[in-house]
């Protein structure tokens, strides 16, 4: 429903309001963070909070504006496969913006997505030993796949999007992450899902431990530690590291 300022006869040129649903603004919980979390590259739980944040503003500013004017939601427009690749472009270039080490890696196709600032010239590198590959995917548990196996430091990203056609796009939940993980892995640890797919075993991260117990909160995946930043939560329970 609109508002209309001038007549539509003698002004046909009319300046008109769009009265819209405002949608939710999604934000991450801080309480869901894993404080025990060991991060390489001296990263920092601050570094993720805020890389979600910025995806989580971004996709809030473009579906406002979106919804606005009758379109679609971006989360609604793109395949997901789309969606994906554009997320994790996305938390590159955040956890590069407020990483105190990291920086994008601006070979084209490059590996790592993130390499250690000026380690390597014009902070470029065909195929870095040194940095973070950036992944994102709606799979629980993190099962990503990729073009070969290979030894790094592997983030990856969980995420769900509500594609519920049933309810309006405005009542419909907003883009969330709902686990997030950073891994050393090595080549033993992928598995070969078809020709030319691979995807690395990563194994959810033990609860904390209790405090006072002087352990930490640790797992392994074929002797490599792993590391979960955040806790997945139960459906329809407190949201995950938003």
């Amino acid at each position: 429903m609109g508002t209309c300022v001038g007549d539509p006869v003698t002004r046909p040129r009319r300046r008109c309001t769009v009265a819209s649903m405002p949608i939710e603004r999604q934000t991450v919980n801080r309480a869901q963070l894993n404080k025990n979390a060991v991060l390489p590259y001296n990263l920092r739980l601050a570094d993720f909070e805020m890389a979600m944040q910025d995806v989580y503003d971004f996709f809030f500013d473009v579906n406002s504006y979106l919804l606005k004017n009758d379109l679609q939601r971006l989360d609604d427009m793109l395949r997901p496969a789309n969606l994906s690749g554009t997320l994790s472009d996305m938390i590159t270039d955040a956890l590069a913006k407020h990483s105190r080490t990291l920086t994008v890696n601006l070979h084209h196709n490059g590996h790592p997505d993130l390499i250690p600032r000026d380690r390597y010239p014009n902070n470029a590198a065909k195929s870095a030993e040194d940095g973070v590959e950036v992944k994102s995917t709606r799979k629980k548990g993190a099962a990503v796949d990729t073009h070969g196996a290979r030894s790094q430091t592997l983030t990856t990203f969980v995420y769900s999007v509500d594609n519920d056609r049933s309810k309006g796009a405005a009542d419909r939940d907003p883009l969330t992450f709902r686990e997030v993980y950073i891994a050393t892995v090595t080549e033993a640890d992928f598995r070969a899902t078809s020709e030319a797919r691979w995807a690395p075993e990563l194994r959810p991260l033990t609860p904390p431990a209790s405090p006072g117990s002087g352990s930490r909160a640790r797992c392994t995946t074929t002797g490599q530690q792993q590391c979960r930043v955040a806790p997945r939560p139960e459906r329809g329970g407190p949201s995950p590291p938003r």
